[in-house]
């Protein structure tokens, strides 16, 4: 059963790190949280291997996720520093997306990550959740009304 695992690993780390590096927008950060869900699901091999690629994807996006809450924590507590323009705007477009997905109610998160993040298609993205393709179109559609509202109008993969 675990020789499936390692046949499947490259596969499964490239979903996890896609998912976490469109979340973080930094490399570092997406590997370890990509390896931090591989460690999870090899724990959980034999009840998730049939649908191994969402379930490591939403792990691999909720870590992201909590790092990005853990960045806008610790923003706070420091004092306020005059902004510098050197930062790229695209880092803090990804941020301004983390924090919009974290804002979603928990079902359009899970559908807007499996679809654009992740790339399943709609059919896989049903799978995963256990809906229609129906639920998936609504579901996604309500959700990206949300981030257009939350986000201006303004995509993170407009520019990546």
């Amino acid at each position: 059963m675990e020789d499936d695992f390692v046949d499947r690993f490259e596969e499964l780390y490239g979903v996890a790190y896609r998912a976490a590096y469109g979340v973080l927008g930094n490399r570092h950060e997406a590997e370890e949280c990509a390896q931090e869900s591989l460690a999870r699901l090899l724990t959980r091999w034999p009840r998730v291997n049939t649908y191994a690629a969402p379930w490591v994807a939403r792990v691999s996006i909720n870590l992201a996720i909590d790092r990005v809450r853990a960045d806008q924590r610790a923003a706070r507590l420091r004092p306020s520093e005059p902004a510098e323009r050197s930062e790229t705007d695209l880092s803090d477009r990804r941020r301004d997306l983390a924090a919009a997905l974290v804002a979603l109610p928990r079902r359009q998160r899970e559908a807007i990550v499996l679809r654009y993040l992740v790339d399943l298609s709609e059919r896989e993205t049903a799978g995963a959740m256990g809906c229609t393709v129906g639920t998936v179109k609504s579901t996604v559609s309500r959700g990206l009304d949300h981030l257009r509202t939350e986000l201006g109008g303004t995509w993170i993969w407009d520019e990546a």
